[in-house]
């Protein structure tokens, strides 16, 4: 199999690539990135063989999109402007990378016969709800560019699905945390880890009362590698991805990070910084997949501290 994977220099998809390469059906592995918010070192984990080809290209421009995607079986779509990024960015720009990007791997899926598509879409969608359970079959409530575009491309991605011969998988994916080469500290685990390291205390935004569902790099990046190599495993368009007990407030996320790294920590509330986002899923339906994670949140915290305060600490295990 030859895959072509959008954004592989981002925080997933270092994780993801090289698990890919591991994969016995995978002979080929062409990376896509624009390398704006992601860096060549980020594929340090990802052997440089013959079967390895890097193109730095945007998927919103559709040349790009279409010369990557020549002789490719499938597709791991991951290539976006993060929540995070999106800010600044800009709207334009978000629905230019996110939508019209997600439009072009499509279309040039659909000119080159690539029968099968994953696409890293975000639990985000769903918008402030509530905090009761809430599932696949729940109308999201984008709120923002970033959602926005998640979501429209989750149904430029059931258009694909429903013509002859073709396979689409929006994975809805939590909070990423955790290690991996592209690892990000703009996202909260990450970040209380490495203030618990250094400032020796956790700035929480507001009171931190709202409910995430959060998921391990190397768990999202399982996922994702399962849904492509399994897709009559995964038989409808959109997942959420997660576990039901991978869910946190923020203020318990500190609290994880506090026992782990130094229970005498302090933890300060910055007033007027939180995220009014509260939500809490039931993955019934990736339950009926069948496919395990490994990692909790307290496992994710102690590798990650474990990994600033010794450099050649083992290998990645849960």
């Amino acid at each position: 199999m030859h895959v072509l994977v959008t954004g592989g220099c981002g925080y997933v998809g270092s994780a993801l690539v090289p698990r890919l390469q591991a994969a016995t059906e995978v002979d080929r592995i062409t990376v896509l990135d624009t390398l704006d918010n992601g860096s060549l070192s980020h594929l340090i984990g990802a052997p440089i063989t013959d079967g390895f080809e890097f193109r730095e290209g945007d998927v919103g421009e559709y040349p790009d999109v279409e010369g990557a995607m020549a002789g490719v079986d499938a597709v791991v779509h991951l290539a976006a402007i993060n929540r995070v990024d999106s800010e600044t960015a800009g709207k334009a720009d978000t629905y230019t990378v996110n939508l019209d990007g997600t439009w072009n791997v499509l279309n040039a899926a659909r000119t080159h016969d690539v029968e099968n598509v994953v696409f890293a879409s975000s639990s985000r969608v769903y918008g402030n709800l509530s905090t009761d359970r809430i599932g696949a079959s729940t109308t999201p409530n984008p709120f923002d560019p970033f959602t926005e575009t998640k979501y429209e491309a989750e149904r430029l991605l059931r258009e694909f699905a429903g013509e002859p011969d073709r396979t689409a998988t929006a994975l809805r994916l939590g909070t990423a945390y955790g290690y991996a080469p592209g690892v990000r500290f703009d996202l909260a685990p990450n970040r209380f880890v490495f203030q618990a390291l250094t400032d020796r205390r956790i700035l929480l935004p507001g009171e931190g009362t709202g409910w995430q569902p959060l998921i391990h790099v190397q768990d999202a990046a399982a996922a994702l590698d399962h849904a492509l190599r399994n897709p009559h495993r995964w038989s409808k368009t959109v997942y959420d991805v997660g576990s039901t007990a991978e869910q946190y407030r923020l203020a318990d996320v500190a609290e994880v990070v506090r026992n782990e790294i130094n229970p005498d920590l302090d933890v300060d509330s910055l007033e007027g910084e939180g995220d009014a986002v509260s939500f809490r899923l039931s993955f019934e339906d990736f339950e009926d997949v069948a496919m395990a994670l490994d990692w909790t949140l307290t496992e994710g915290v102690r590798d990650l501290a474990d990994r600033f305060i010794d450099p050649e600490h083992h290998p990645l295990t849960p």
